[in-house]
């Protein structure tokens, strides 16, 4: 019998963090944070990071692991996840799988085909072709080489339009394809699927105070900070809602009113974009945040599981 993980995912805000602090003091677990952003150092209040003070009560796992301006993929973090798990357990502890990135949580379930490694001779190219000719051109060239990874992709994630390119360039085989019939890894762990769901309406309504908290919490300065470190909108990290509106703000581009309110639709979108993405998940269990005991009903159902 395959050993059980607790995973505790949904949308932003939904109430992830407490739970999971909640949840491993009882089991004496680790979390492994399964969020595209919080892996980047430097980048704490627009992330919605747990605090250091939390952090040094329950261990957290893939968090503060790349500067802004390092390619980490989806199936780096595959990876990584399942040796921060099999650490964890080595060490007699719970891992507690905590997050909201609904292509992180895939590859971690299903593990990632193994593609060649970085070359950085090829994505130097790449990246002169983009700043010579455009992004456009780039995945103008995807469309061509891979129309269903471009379809899949999107003209504006310019890190998986990189690799995908990179892929072709280095295999002469579509990263679609390759996808298709990788190397999977064996199925090591029975990932036990709890999902926070509760009304729409007070879903965005708690996105809202999250955006009023991080601009009084300093994300202003936050920014500010990654500017005089070298960061800006030239890394797709920080393409994201929460910090490019205010790049747009401090470069005189639109009112710090105009920025929150950009943050606070732009962050409503990705909720209704991750509510999507997991509802076509499979093995879901769903639980409503609002309930009583919402700690106990979680663990009940880790419990009865499997």
């Amino acid at each position: 019998m395959l050993k059980k993980i607790l995973t505790i995912l949904g949308p932003t805000a939904s109430g992830k963090t407490k739970v999971s602090l909640e949840i491993a003091d009882i089991l004496k677990g680790e979390i492994i944070s399964a969020d595209s952003r919080q892996i980047y150092r430097f980048m704490d209040i627009g992330t919605a990071k747990p605090s250091l003070e939390e952090r040094k009560k329950v261990p957290h796992h893939l968090i503060d692991i790349v500067n802004p301006d390092e390619y980490f993929s989806a199936a780096d973090y595959s990876i990584k996840a399942r040796e921060a798990v099999k650490d964890v357990l080595g060490r007699g502890k719970e891992p507690i799988v905590v997050g909201g990135s609904g292509l992180y949580l895939r590859a971690l379930f299903k593990g990632f085909f193994k593609g060649p490694g970085k070359d950085e001779k090829v994505r130097s190219k790449l990246k002169e072709r983009a700043e010579r000719f455009g992004v456009d051109s780039l995945y103008n060239d995807l469309e061509k080489k891979d129309p269903e990874a471009a379809k899949k992709i999107g003209p504006h994630n310019l890190v998986r339009i990189f690799r995908a390119l990179e892929v072709y360039e280095l295999t002469g085989k579509k990263i679609s394809e390759l996808q298709k019939k990788g190397e999977y890894p064996p199925e090591e762990y029975d990932f036990v699927k709890i999902g926070l769901e509760l009304d729409r309406e007070q879903l965005y309504q708690r996105i809202e105070q999250r955006v009023e908290q991080m601009i009084k919490a300093g994300l202003v300065d936050e920014v500010k900070s990654l500017k005089e470190k070298g960061y800006d909108l030239r890394f797709a990290s920080l393409k994201t809602f929460g910090y490019k509106e205010i790049f747009q703000y401090q470069n005189g581009g639109i009112s710090l009113e105009q920025a929150k309110e950009k943050i606070k639709l732009e962050t409503r979108h990705y909720a209704k974009r991750q509510i999507t993405w997991f509802k076509k998940e499979e093995g879901i269990c769903w639980i409503d945040t609002e309930k009583e005991n919402l700690r106990d009903q979680v663990l009940k159902m880790f419990e009865g599981a499997g």
